[in-house]
């Protein structure tokens, strides 16, 4: 049985608990993400939402649409810090991903080929390598109907080119 994974905000007034274990991590390299962590990428595990809380003061929330697909993301952040701790989706609403670096343990998320995927590795910068072995997409890995996209596989460590 899982316990899940707890975090909070830098200033400790907004926590949450996952309540289980992420079902993937996407690495994300949109503008948008860039935008939003203030570095390269973003490290998102993707939890249920349905088990998952805030506790102490709820988040403020901030919505804009996807510049891919063109449905509303909602940024949770902490209105006394600032501090961004989760993105949920108006194209996924079961499901809330969470910035990696608000964990109390980071570590506690191991990254694996197996469990997550790369997307707009278009938008990456020039230099980035991207693992072997690990599903990469130019874009988002579904479709606006939600078809999957066929992921690119690189068999050894590749570098994006600018």
């Amino acid at each position: 049985m899982s316990s899940g994974c707890k975090g909070r905000c830098l200033c400790g007034k907004v926590s949450y608990d996952t309540r289980s274990d992420p079902l993937w991590v996407t690495i994300c390299y949109c503008r948008f993400c860039q935008r939003a962590t203030g570095s390269d990428r973003m490290i998102e595990p993707i939890f249920e939402r349905g088990p998952f809380t805030f506790t102490g003061s709820n988040p403020s929330i901030y919505t804009l649409p996807s510049e891919g697909s063109g449905k509303d993301v909602n940024v949770h952040f902490c209105a006394d810090c600032g501090t961004k701790l989760a993105l949920t989706f108006e194209r996924w609403p079961d499901r809330i991903g969470i910035l990696v670096g608000t964990l109390d343990t980071p570590a506690a998320v191991v990254v694996t080929s197996e469990n997550s995927k790369h997307i707009f590795v278009s938008e990456a910068r020039a230099g980035t390598i991207l693992p072997a072995d690990c599903k990469t997409f130019e874009r988002h890995a579904t479709e606006n109907d939600d078809s999957a996209i066929e992921p690119i596989v690189h068999s050894s460590p590749f570098t994006v080119r600018g």
